[in-house]
């Protein structure tokens, strides 16, 4: 199993409507490296969710529920999405200034490539942050 994190603008997609709504295709990805990280992700893979923008901060986790299919919000053949379904809401949400104050997390892509919106996790970083929002 592979552990990623995705990031939403509140205002575009929040954690509460993706709850609402049960399943979302994960769509927008318009990077080259995020769109390639979206092909690596496998069903049952685990997924952090980070409010980005406004609050900055990891508030739930998700799975991936459907492997990577043509983008249906453009005909372009180079874009991607992946189905992802919501697991749990952390007990409270991991902030970026903690993760950036972590000496486990300094080396966490968050930090190092903040403006990539899919990235991979090491199981260690994960369950890290899993740990800060408990």
């Amino acid at each position: 199993m592979q552990h990623w994190l995705v990031k939403s603008e509140p205002f575009k997609y929040s954690w509460e409507k993706f709850n609402k709504d049960g399943r979302t295709f994960w769509d927008g990805v318009r990077n080259y490296q995020a769109r390639n990280n979206l092909k690596l992700m496998q069903e049952g893979d685990l997924v952090l969710f980070y409010h980005s923008n406004e609050g900055k901060e990891v508030v739930g986790i998700a799975k991936v529920v459907k492997e990577f299919y043509q983008d249906p919000t453009t005909e372009d053949p180079n874009w991607v999405v992946v189905d992802l379904s919501p697991v749990e809401t952390l007990k409270k949400p991991v902030t970026l200034e903690t993760i950036k104050a972590d000496e486990q997390l300094r080396d966490v892509g968050l930090v190092k490539q903040g403006r990539l919106s899919v990235m991979a996790l090491k199981r260690e970083e994960f369950d890290r942050i899993l740990e800060l929002g408990s």
